[in-house]
């Protein structure tokens, strides 16, 4: 099955196509599928952003597609970064400034539980079904690791002494949030395959 996959997120498109090798499907990304727009996400919630995104790219192409929207939430910051992680500390989406905000905000908090929430859409002829994935761990106070992207230099998730940077893509697909949500998406899949 041909999926496209609404982001415009490299580091992203990588780690789910590790996640759905040998499953039968084939991701497509954005720019793979010629289209070259920057989905807004405008809203409140991890779900309306993924939502609008798939919903955008459906009615764009009518080809089955997915989106995930994934935040940080930080328990000492009131659940921020939250929807906003990825534009943290401007516009410009920088991984590095996000960081330094993070741990600045941070500075002399006790409590550094946090946990990253990822939800997808799926579109499917025209329907939708959400799944979510959630990891538990908490900020640790410098960055450790050069893998992965986005917090993951300062996220160390419950039960390892690693940070998901320094992690294989294999090894942080296994526990992850995306990586949780997407066992969820395939096993949705393979259910509605089985019953074609």
């Amino acid at each position: 099955m041909k999926l496209i996959f609404a982001t415009n997120n490299p580091n992203k498109v990588k780690e789910i196509r590790s996640l759905l090798a040998d499953k039968g499907y084939e991701i497509i990304s954005l720019k793979e599928a010629g289209i070259d727009i920057d989905i807004p996400e405008p809203y409140e919630t991890l779900h309306e952003n993924a939502s609008a995104k798939s919903g955008t790219i459906y009615k764009m192409t009518g080809i089955n597609c997915f989106s995930e929207d994934t935040g940080l939430e930080v328990t000492a910051l009131n659940g921020e970064p939250g929807v906003k992680s990825a534009r943290y500390a401007g516009e410009n989406k920088s991984f590095e400034a996000n960081i330094d905000k993070l741990l600045l905000n941070l500075a002399g908090e006790n409590d550094r539980s946090a946990r990253f929430r990822t939800v997808i859409s799926l579109i499917i002829d025209g329907k939708e079904t959400l799944f979510e994935g959630i990891c538990e761990g908490h900020i640790i106070l410098e960055r450790k690791g050069n893998g992965g992207f986005g917090y993951d230099p300062v996220f160390q998730p419950k039960g390892y002494s690693t940070t998901f940077a320094e992690m294989s893509l294999e090894e942080k697909a296994a526990i992850s949030h995306r990586g949780r949500a997407t066992v969820k998406l395939v096993t949705f899949l393979n259910t509605l395959a089985a019953n074609t």
